[in-house]
């Protein structure tokens, strides 16, 4: 049987930066649930981690489009995500069978575009705005 804990709010991140999300249960007068996928897919992903410099130095509203294997995702950093909770600023991209991301474009918050190429995947890639 499961347990029953009464919680207030939820952050979703990839806390041990192995390219799977977990969850982060904010339960309410205990501590909180950490909850990990066991499995470990066989697709490849990245995380992407903006600094701003002359936009805000979380680059929160920075808009990323990703390309890799022939699609395209975007995302954009926002804050905020559950009551009594902040999910990860970092963007995740699952990137089924690519190896690499053919390009990376990003939109800063200061209007200034910048473009990456040939990033390898699985990994923590940090970007600073320039």
């Amino acid at each position: 049987m499961l347990e029953r804990h009464p919680a207030r709010g939820a952050a979703f991140a990839d806390y041990d930066n192995d390219g799977l999300i977990e969850v982060l249960i904010n339960n309410q007068n205990e501590p909180p649930s950490l909850l990990k996928q066991a499995t470990r897919p066989a697709n490849h992903w990245t995380l992407l981690q903006l600094t701003g410099s002359r936009s805000n130095r979380s680059a929160l509203g920075a808009r990323v489009k990703v390309t890799a294997g022939g699609r395209t995702q975007v995302d954009e950093v926002r804050s905020g995500g559950s009551y009594l909770s902040q999910n990860d600023l970092r963007l995740h991209f699952g990137l089924g069978a690519a190896q690499k991301m053919d390009r990376i474009e990003i939109e800063w918050p200061s209007g200034s575009r910048q473009t990456l190429r040939d990033v390898h995947a699985d990994r923590v890639v940090q970007i600073a705005e320039k």
